[in-house]
């Protein structure tokens, strides 16, 4: 059994979506941030980085979300995830999971995050006053460009769509203008009528399974 580290409201959402979407035998161990859990010595001896997701196997702990979904979809391909037969595309899901990772994600840690950045209380304030902007942005590129449809790399439902989603439920508090956005909503909403996503959402909530 798999032992995802999760914490609520959180990008390890993905992984939950993606465990339950393959009908993966797994549990939750709920990393409390409030209690600064992230940090302590017994957290940070399975995570040195002191963040979630980590997701443990039977050959060891993987961090980062996107390795963590690739293992997921690659572990149960009946469950059809992503595109393993074609090395382009996993490779076109693999990048657009990197993006997600890498810049929209990281635009978004601005907005509470800055002491990762700076110092200075100013500097805080000024990145926050540009989240608006800058996940604004990355989004529009994949409104615009990224979102193939229905599903982000067409007509089947990948390990992206659960990402995807995960991250578009934090648009509202980061301020993005939604008129902009009508395809990432109505991706959204359909993914979360998914009952695989319904059951992680519940699990999330929870905190143990």
């Amino acid at each position: 059994m798999f032992t995802l580290y999760h914490t609520p409201n959180t990008c390890a959402l993905a992984s939950l979506i993606a465990l339950e979407e393959a009908g993966a035998p797994y549990r939750i161990a709920r990393v409390d941030f409030a209690k600064n859990t992230q940090r302590s010595p017994e957290y940070l001896a399975v995570n040195p980085k002191g963040r979630v997701p980590a997701f443990v196997t039977d050959e060891g702990i993987l961090t980062e979300t996107p390795a963590i979904l690739a293992f997921i979809a690659q572990s149960f391909p009946e469950a059809q995830l992503a595109p393993l037969a074609s090395p382009f595309e996993f490779a076109r899901a693999q990048a657009f999971n990197s993006y997600l990772c890498s810049t929209v994600h990281v635009a978004h840690a601005h907005r509470m995050r800055g002491q990762r950045w700076a110092d200075e209380p100013e500097a805080h304030a000024a990145m926050q006053r540009k989240v608006p902007q800058s996940v604004g942005a990355a989004f529009a590129l994949i409104e615009d460009g990224m979102l193939v449809g229905p599903w982000v790399l067409g007509e089947r439902y990948s390990i992206c769509d659960g990402y995807l989603f995960t991250l578009a439920q934090w648009l509202e508090a980061d301020g993005v203008d939604l008129t902009r956005l009508p395809r990432v909503l109505e991706h959204r909403r359909r993914v979360k009528e998914r009952p695989a996503v319904q059951r992680a959402l519940a699990a999330e909530q929870g905190g143990a399974r």
